[in-house]
């Protein structure tokens, strides 16, 4: 141990050396929560060596949220979907008649040719036999029914959503399908966390400087630039990721004088209207709610609903005429014609839906549904919303920060190396 003579002398020979340390470690701290950031987000794919050591990729490395795509996006959706967002919600707000307004001109279009092509297909001879008035006359009949049909369709929707639309299946298949949306979501709804983790490691790591520099001064071991890099590399992205969190509720510190409370959780009602916003406008949105159920993986039982109404209305249309129709055609022959209508609509239904989307997104306010309903959520409910970005692998990054604070350290000590020389 040096006297005080000695270690005044040395400061005051070395003091760009001592006025620097607490610089280069808030840098440090720094540059390390910006490439932890990083590291959770990218690469999208993995880049590196496909060999492995006990069963991590440890020539490479790919974006924790990309990495873990499929348990993020799960993670998410079991959120939303048990607790902020059901399927009655999504389409407990149209109007069947509504609806049926919103697609009445491109629906009668498709009606009009939907008519004309199965009737000149199933009675070629009859059909061009018949008079253009005639033609008409039937065409019209069917087009006069169609919107009273839709409506039905849109009744049976609502009394039997949970058969048709699986909100859970679209969600996660619209994040895995991009994950830059994945990210974005994590990204925006937690960009004030971030920011804090970012610029905690300016103040920590300054801090953590001042005493490096009081133990430089005292002992002069060259393990002290290396160790405090790699103490500063650590702690402060642990440090950061606590005070993210934690507490869960505000809590007084020093005596009183200062107060706490994790940044996501005190950030509440900011993150809840920018998550209400993201999913409204990226995931759940008319378009993507309509083809879950157009084209989903219950697709099919909307077709049993559109080809019983089909059904319906062409038996209602044949009317007195039916016999005669059944027995010109041949029952299979009838029967076949219902069943093509039907898979003629439900070919043309996506076109014609985009027509009910700006209503749809006017009358389902996502949006402010979505951040209503956050605002109800317990505290670990609401946690689980970003967390989950962060404890996937949340180890590794803790170790690269130590790793790169460790490294910087060592350079310190080659740099006063030569500068002794």
């Amino acid at each position: 141990m040096q006297s005080l003579a000695q270690i005044a002398a040395d400061v005051q020979q070395n003091w760009p050396l001592y006025v620097s340390m607490p610089f280069v470690a808030a840098a440090i701290g720094y540059v390390t929560k910006i490439v932890a950031i990083r590291m959770m987000f990218e690469p999208l794919d993995f880049v590196g060596l496909q060999t492995k050591i006990f069963g991590y990729r440890v020539f490479g490395w790919q974006g924790i949220v990309p990495r873990k795509a499929a348990v993020m996006a799960t993670i998410a959706c079991d959120t939303m979907t048990s607790k902020l967002l059901k399927p009655e919600d999504v389409f407990g707000r149209l109007d069947p008649d509504r609806v049926a307004r919103e697609i009445e001109k491109p629906l009668l279009e498709a009606v009009d040719q939907i008519t004309r092509q199965v009737a000149a297909i199933y009675s070629p001879g009859l059909w061009e036999a018949a008079p253009e008035r005639l033609k008409q006359l039937i065409v019209d009949r069917v087009k006069g029914e169609a919107p009273g049909m839709v409506r039905q369709i849109m009744v049976d929707i609502k009394k039997n959503i949970g058969s048709v639309f699986d909100l859970k299946d679209m969600v996660v298949s619209s994040l895995l399908r991009d994950r830059r949306l994945l990210n974005r979501i994590f990204l925006e709804a937690g960009r004030g966390e971030f920011q804090f983790i970012r610029n905690s490691g300016l103040y920590f790591g300054f801090a953590i400087g001042l005493v490096q520099a009081v133990t430089w001064a005292l002992t002069h071991n060259i393990w002290v630039m290396p160790l405090f890099g790699l103490f500063t590399g650590w702690f402060t992205d642990w440090m950061a990721l606590k005070m993210v969190f934690n507490p869960k509720h505000p809590k007084k510190y020093l005596f009183g004088l200062f107060e706490w409370q994790g940044l996501f959780l005190k950030r509440r009602m900011e993150v809840s209207a920018e998550y209400g916003r993201l999913i409204a406008a990226e995931v759940v949105t008319p378009r993507n709610i309509l083809d879950a159920v157009l084209k989903g993986p219950l697709s099919d039982r909307l077709f049993d609903m559109v080809q019983r109404q089909v059904q319906k209305m062409v038996d209602e249309q044949a009317g007195i005429a039916k016999p005669f129709v059944v027995f010109t055609v041949g029952s299979a022959k009838y029967t076949e014609m219902k069943r093509v209508v039907a898979q003629e609509m439900m070919k043309r239904l996506p076109d014609t839906m985009k027509h009910v989307e700006d209503y749809a997104g006017k009358a389902m306010d996502l949006e402010n549904l979505l951040a209503t309903k956050m605002k109800d959520l317990s505290v670990e409910e609401y946690e689980a919303l970003l967390r989950p970005a962060f404890q996937q692998d949340e180890w590794i990054l803790i170790a690269v920060g130590a790793a790169l604070g460790f490294l910087v350290g060592e350079m310190q000590v080659l740099m006063m190396e030569m500068l002794a020389k």
